[in-house]
């Protein structure tokens, strides 16, 4: 972490160590944010971490469980004393657990619930207050294009489709502090978690990635940086008129 400058605002990422949570901690730090670089394990996140210093940028690596009330509290604490508080918070951090509906089992609907949704309600509570004190915040929580249904996906797609009710939730109710919300659903984007859902349909994954790209109107699937770049509009001063909207970044319309 580079020496602490008290003018530069801080954002926080979940599940940051790599694919989508990365791709937006780097494009934060280039948009002058100090960044937070959360994820299950403190060393996961610090080759993030490295690539945002060597570009000039400042960044801290914290290990949490985001579904863990007080390892929240603590990383929150931690982050506001050693970077600064936190004024923009994007809740990525995701597991999956898929299997059809008779097969799955309470841990696994637990598992995903837990982190997607219990997740992004303890980092919200915990980051809000530093917000509201800074009288500006801005929250972006990843849902996905599977919130609308998706075979094998019952935990994941509730817990997607419960983050959007959130994210309208937090914008009734924290915009007079000058705080917006606002969800983005991804929805092919080529990284490790779409990989492993190839994996469970029996497909190479390039052969999967294929396929999918011939059903979306660019004709190609999403990468990374793509998501990124919608969250950096969103966690900007010019989006202060953007407030509890879910927007869908695939490649093409969906309802």
């Amino acid at each position: 972490m580079t020496e602490q400058s008290s003018s530069q605002q801080v954002a926080v990422v979940t599940g940051a160590a790599r694919g989508i949570g990365a791709a937006t901690a780097l494009r934060l730090a280039a948009d002058g944010y100090a960044v937070a670089v959360v994820d299950l394990e403190e060393s996961a996140g610090r080759e993030t971490v490295e690539k945002i210093i060597a570009n000039g940028g400042r960044a801290l690596a914290v290990g949490a469980d985001v579904s863990d009330e007080a390892q929240v509290e603590a990383a929150v604490a931690r982050i506001a004393a050693e970077l600064g508080a936190p004024v923009v918070l994007v809740n990525n951090a995701g597991v999956l657990r898929d299997n059809l509906l008779f097969k799955m089992s309470a841990a696994d609907w637990d598992t995903v619930l837990n982190v997607h949704l219990r997740g992004a309600f303890l980092m919200t509570r915990a980051c809000q207050k530093h917000m509201v004190d800074a009288g500006f915040g801005r929250i972006v929580n990843l849902s996905s294009s599977s919130a609308q249904g998706n075979r094998g996906q019952a935990n994941y797609s509730a817990a997607k489709a419960g983050l959007q009710g959130f994210t309208k939730t937090l914008a009734i109710e924290l915009g007079k502090f000058g705080i917006t919300a606002n969800a983005v659903a991804p929805g092919f984007i080529a990284t490790d978690m779409t990989a492993a859902t190839a994996a469970r349909v029996g497909m190479e994954f390039e052969a999967f990635k294929q396929a999918a790209a011939s059903q979306i109107p660019v004709n190609r699937v999403g990468v990374p940086e793509d998501i990124a770049h919608t969250i950096s509009f969103l966690t900007s001063k010019g989006a202060g008129f953007v407030s509890g909207q879910v927007i869908y970044v695939a490649g093409g319309p969906l309802d």
